[in-house]
């Protein structure tokens, strides 16, 4: 009997520590474990749309990101120095992109994002960059006045952040619009738990779940390029990790 009950005692340990393991493992990256009773354990998305993503070492995405990353970099202190002494600023792009900062700076929560969501596609006029998909800083595009959806989303995003929005509420996500079939992105930003998207196709926001049209594919943010698995869930956030036998 006290063999049979020790080694219940050890079976139950060792599921406990299994089970430690994977939420350590999980809580790396996109997804958190929840246990919503005993019957089943799931995964629900810290990223938009409530999809698990993972994070990708190689590709075009990545490279491209983290070339432009080099390049916000050195355009925020150039920004923030223009924003500190406006009248020596010789930057009107510069300037322009500030003066939408400005007003996103005299509002909070929901009217911050959506002023910087409207200003931004009324300042930028759409162009396409054909097949050479370049992704452009915020001041090469608020010099040349063009830009695509890409541009739209990344001026958006260091908008915000100079509007005092934290990083790690801000994101990029590459999408595939079902209806058309053609690639899209835009700029996503977390307010009270919520994934709201900043699109260039519309001035009023929506959240990431009323978004129907999109299938995710890629998100981006401040340190890493994720791939979202490849079926998205659109009925639930969760993502089923283990079923219980009955």
């Amino acid at each position: 009997m006290e063999t049979a009950a020790l080694r219940r005692a050890w079976r139950a340990i060792l599921i406990l520590c299994g089970l430690i393991m994977l939420g350590s493992a999980a809580e790396l990256r996109a997804g958190t474990l929840l246990s919503p009773g005993s019957a089943v354990l799931v995964r629900k998305s810290a990223e938009p749309f409530g999809v698990f993503a993972f994070a990708i070492s190689t590709g075009g995405l990545r490279e491209k990101w983290f070339a432009l990353k080099d390049k916000l970099d050195d355009e925020m202190v150039q920004l923030a120095l223009c924003d500190g002494d406006r009248d020596n600023c010789a930057s009107p792009a510069a300037l322009k992109l500030l003066a939408i900062v400005d007003q996103a700076r005299a509002r909070d929560g929901r009217a911050r994002l959506g002023e910087t969501n409207r200003a931004i596609n009324l300042a930028i006029r759409a162009a396409s960059d054909g097949t050479d998909d370049v992704w452009s800083s915020p001041l090469a595009t608020f010099q040349r006045g063009t830009g695509d959806c890409e541009d739209y989303a990344i001026a958006k995003l260091v908008a915000l952040r100079l509007a005092g929005v934290a990083a790690e509420d801000l994101r990029i996500v590459v999408v595939r619009d079902t209806q058309s079939g053609a690639g899209h992105a835009v700029a996503a930003a977390r307010l009270d738990g919520h994934w709201l998207m900043l699109d260039n196709r519309r001035m009023a926001m929506v959240e990431d779940e009323d978004a129907r049209r999109y299938q995710p594919l890629f998100v981006l943010d401040r340190s890493a390029v994720m791939k979202y698995v490849d079926e998205p869930m659109r009925e639930s956030p969760r993502l089923s990790l283990v079923a219980a036998s009955a």
